[in-house]
């Protein structure tokens, strides 16, 4: 991290952080860490103001805000929204995210269609303009997406959603050049998350698949994402860099599952 770094005053915004998942614990690091922190949600109105009442409560700044980030219209808003309140960006983690499973032989264009505009629409426009933002302020800025470990090894029934998640890489390394080149204070790298929190209702040997697969042998956490997502915010000499947290799984030797 940077000499003399500090996160006073900094202001992160957070998409998909108004469920219990992992956008959320993303959020909550953010701001026990001093930042301020913008909690954004699509329909999870009723979550969002609950961390934002329960951080606010800690001590915290914490604002919850309203868009869907596959409306262009609504994200330029949404970073309106943040900069009228906090008065600046400094961090932007992209956690906004569907994830719906479907054989191939019941897949059609519309699934794909959703899954892109949210993953990879979203995921664009957000970076877009919080990034022209961010080459505006003297400080610069950090971005950090989420991506998938598995668009390297796709397991099966979601097709539509790894064909939407694999162009985060390209995205990140793209906003990475761009934005330097017009301020060299900004960076912007990915995080590609492993199984670092798995449904519930999973089918106990799939999740024994899933943890088997990876070298250290253990489930991840999504604080392990949070802890890597505040090293890339704080870190001042990595840009256009994909980070697996996976506990090894991209390089784990292949099982049946993948």
């Amino acid at each position: 991290m940077g000499e003399g770094f500090s996160a006073a005053r900094r202001v992160a915004l957070v998409t998909g952080a108004g469920r219990r998942r992992v956008g959320n614990v993303v959020a909550r690091a953010f701001a026990h860490r001093g930042y301020a922190v913008a909690i954004h949600y699509r329909g999870s109105v009723t979550e969002a103001r609950e961390t934002v009442d329960e951080l606010q409560a800690a001590g915290c700044q914490a604002v919850a805000i309203q868009a869907d980030v596959s409306v262009e219209a609504d994200v330029v808003r949404m970073v309106r929204e943040v900069q009228d309140h906090f008065g600046r960006i400094d961090v932007l983690v992209t956690s906004a995210a569907i994830w719906e499973p479907k054989p191939l032989e019941e897949l059609a264009a519309d699934d794909l269609l959703r899954h892109l505009a949210v993953n990879l629409v979203g995921t664009f426009l957000c970076c877009l303009h919080v990034g022209r933002v961010m080459v505006r302020q003297p400080e610069g800025g950090a971005i950090i997406t989420i991506g998938d470990w598995a668009i390297e090894r796709p397991y099966q029934h979601y097709a539509a959603y790894f064909a939407s998640k694999g162009a985060i890489p390209t995205i990140t390394r793209t906003f990475a050049v761009e934005l330097a080149a017009r301020n060299p204070r900004v960076r912007v790298n990915s995080i590609l998350p492993g199984p670092v929190m798995l449904p519930p209702d999973l089918d106990q040997t799939e999740r024994a698949e899933a943890i088997a697969g990876t070298l250290l042998r253990r489930e991840g956490s999504p604080e392990h994402v949070a802890e890597a997502a505040i090293f890339l915010a704080e870190h001042e000499y990595i840009t256009g860099v994909c980070l697996p947290v996976d506990g090894g799984r991209t390089v784990a030797p292949f099982t049946r599952k993948g």
